[in-house]
């Protein structure tokens, strides 16, 4: 995964000049992909994986249609509770921005054309590179 890190100004000309496949905002930040390093390796055969938030799934889907959207559950509420709490990274009120938007996220599930449960790292892994063909 390469970042490219730009101004808010460079940003959004990106944005106005449908440079960006996807972008949304997630944690304070901005986030975009570039839509032709995408298009490049999708003409030459090669499959692109995209790790993106909710928004940016929906964007994808409105330009391509025909992407497989897959969605990684967490095994159950609790679990992912307790995985953002057993960080210890994140401030209280930061764990509870991200369970409100977990929830949403989770409610969204359905949109996603495969909904893997994370519960095991390996056959998660796999089932991804399945997908991939």
């Amino acid at each position: 995964m390469n970042y490219r890190f730009v101004t808010e100004e460079q940003f959004d000309e990106l944005v106005s000049d449908g440079a960006l496949l996807e972008w949304a905002h997630f944690a304070g930040h901005r986030y975009g992909t570039p839509r032709s390093p995408v298009d490049k390796r999708l003409t030459s055969g090669s499959p692109v994986l995209l790790e993106i938030e909710l928004e940016g799934a929906r964007q994808v889907r409105r330009v391509m249609p025909d992407a497989l959207l897959v969605f990684l559950a967490p095994p159950s509420w609790e679990e992912l509770e307790a995985r953002l709490v057993g960080r210890g990274t994140e401030s209280p009120d930061v764990v509870t921005r991200r369970l409100e938007r977990a929830r949403v996220e989770l409610e969204a599930a359905a949109e996603f054309d495969v909904v893997l449960v994370n519960d095991d790292i390996e056959v998660v892994g796999s089932a991804l590179l399945d997908l991939l063909g």
